[in-house]
């Protein structure tokens, strides 16, 4: 399964198992854009320890079912 990535970053096996497993949530984030995509993965990826890391994978799951674009109240990637 191809599961696309962002505009810098790629997507790490976590977030990607997660989105894999669940139809709708992968459908919201093909329908998202390439950049909305790469905030996604760099919130998660900036999580310094596993726990909250693991808890941002789920977070991105739920927030894209329902509807959420981006992540809320995060300054944004600073790698773009």
């Amino acid at each position: 399964m191809i599961i696309a990535t962002g505009t810098v970053h790629k997507i790490p096996t976590d977030l990607q198992k997660a989105l894999g497993s669940d139809k709708e949530v992968l459908e919201a984030w093909g329908n998202i854009t390439p950049l909305a995509r790469n905030e996604w993965i760099c919130w998660v990826l900036s999580a310094k320890k596993q726990k909250t890391r693991n808890s941002r994978v789920e977070r991105v799951r739920r927030e894209l079912k329902k509807g959420k674009r981006r992540p809320c109240c995060w300054a944004g990637c600073p790698h773009r």
